[in-house]
């Protein structure tokens, strides 16, 4: 996942925007923007247990 900040000028002032892929977020300070980056960033890198799956049952060959 792509992870961007950036500033943007509205006629109600400054914002700053993390644009995910195509997806944005807005917030009204550069550091609320970087906390949630941060916290963002922390859950994509924390490990992640896979499902558990039952094992495929074993065919019997006829002897």
């Amino acid at each position: 996942m792509n992870v961007l900040i950036r500033q943007v000028s509205t006629p109600q002032g400054t914002r700053w925007q993390v644009c995910m892929d195509q997806h944005g977020v807005s917030f009204r300070s550069e550091a609320e923007a970087r906390a949630f980056v941060a916290t963002l960033q922390a859950r994509l890198q924390a490990p992640h247990a896979l499902p558990w799956r039952a094992p495929a049952p074993q065919m019997q060959t006829a002897s």
